[in-house]
C-alpha cells in the first residue's frame, strides 16, 4: 500500500469519525434538550423508544441502546462485521452521552420543538450515516423484515411508523401525534439534505441531430464535462425504416443551471430530445473539482 493510498483511508476514517461524534451530539442535543422534557415523539427506533420511555419511564439511553441491538444484530448479513461493531459502538456511545451529558430544556412552544427536534434527529442520524453507522436502526430493520415478509422497504418504514403514530395518537392524543408525524417529517428530510447534500445535481441526457453543437456550447460555454454515447435516431410512426447514428450527450448540472442548458440547446436545435433526471451524489470528475476551489 503506498503513502497516499495510507493518506486517504487515514483522512476518510477521520472525517468518519467526526461526522458519528457530531451525529451523536445533535441527536443528544434533541432528545435533552427538546423532545424528551416536552413528551414528544418521533418516528423510526428513535420514536419507539421514545414512546416506550413515555408509557413505562425507563430511562431513554437503555431503550435506545436496546431496541437498536437486536435490529442492528439481525441486519449482520446485510451489512457486514465492519458496519456492525461501528454501529455498535456509536449507538453505546450515543446512550452514555443521554446519561451523563448535561443538555438545558431549550423551549416549551410546541412548534419549535417539532420543527427543531425533527431537524437535529435528522441531522444527527444523516452526520451518522455519512460517517458509516446507523444511529437509527430503522432502514436496517426494514431492509431485514422485508426480506421475510415481502413488502419494500419504504412500506416497512410505513407501517413502523404508523404503529407508532397510531398509538401516540390512543394513548397521548391526537395533538400529539400530529405534532409527532411533523418531527419525523422534518427529520426525514433534514437526513436527505444531510446526506445527499444540499446542492442536488441534474443528470441531462439530450438527443440531437446537431450533437456537435451541443457538445461545443455545454464544454466551452458552460464549462461541463460531457459524456458520448453513440446512438441511432429515428423510428418514427410514419417512417420506421428511417433512421440515422447519433451521439447521445450526457452531462451533470446544478438545479440552477437546468434551465440556462435546455434554452440554449432548444435554441440550437428546437427538435432536441431532452430528459433529466435528480443525481443522488457525484464524486470526482469535473463538476466536483471546480466546486472545491
Amino acid at each position: 500500500m503506498n503513502t497516499s493510498t495510507t493518506k486517504l483511508k487515514l483522512k476518510d476514517t477521520l472525517s468518519d469519525y467526526i461526522f458519528i461524534a457530531l451525529g451523536i451530539l445533535s441527536i443528544n442535543f434533541a432528545l435533552k434538550g427538546l423532545l424528551v422534557p416536552n413528551h414528544f415523539f418521533d418516528g423510526g427506533v428513535t420514536g419507539m423508544a421514545l414512546l416506550l420511555h413515555e408509557t413505562y419511564h425507563i430511562n431513554i439511553a437503555f431503550l435506545i441502546f436496546a431496541i437498536n441491538l437486536p435490529v442492528i444484530l439481525a441486519g449482520y448479513k446485510l451489512t457486514g462485521k465492519k458496519f456492525v461493531i461501528k454501529t455498535t459502538i456509536s449507538i453505546l456511545i450515543l446512550g452514555m452521552c443521554i446519561l451523563w451529558l448535561p443538555v438545558p430544556v431549550i423551549t416549551h412552544d410546541k412548534l419549535i420543538i417539532s420543527m427543531f427536534g425533527g431537524f437535529f434527529i435528522g441531522m444527527g442520524v444523516g452526520l451518522g450515516m455519512r460517517g458509516g453507522c446507523a444511529l437509527d436502526g430503522i432502514e436496517i430493520l426494514a431492509v431485514y423484515t422485508g426480506k421475510k415478509v415481502g413488502f419494500t422497504m419504504s412500506e416497512i418504514i410505513l407501517g413502523l411508523n404508523l404503529i407508532i403514530f397510531t398509538v401516540a395518537a390512543m394513548f397521548f392524543g391526537l395533538e400529539t401525534a400530529f405534532y409527532s408525524m411533523l418531527t419525523y417529517y422534518v427529520a426525514s428530510r433534514t437526513i436527505n439534505y444531510v446526506v445527499e447534500g444540499v446542492q442536488e445535481f441534474t443528470g441531462v441526457t439530450i438527443v440531437s441531430g446537431k450533437s456537435e453543437e451541443i457538445k461545443a456550447f455545454l464544454v466551452l460555454h458552460m464549462d461541463k464535462g460531457i459524456t458520448v454515447y453513440k446512438g441511432e435516431r429515428g423510428f418514427m410512426k410514419n417512417s420506421f425504416e428511417v433512421s440515422a447514428d447519433c451521439d447521445i450527450i450526457y452531462t451533470v448540472v446544478t438545479r440552477l443551471e437546468v434551465r440556462r442548458l435546455k434554452n440554449a440547446v432548444h435554441e440550437i436545435d428546437p427538435a432536441a430530445f431532452i430528459f433529466s433526471g435528480s443525481v443522488k451524489e457525484t464524486a470526482g470528475g469535473i463538476l466536483k473539482r471546480k466546486s472545491g476551489h
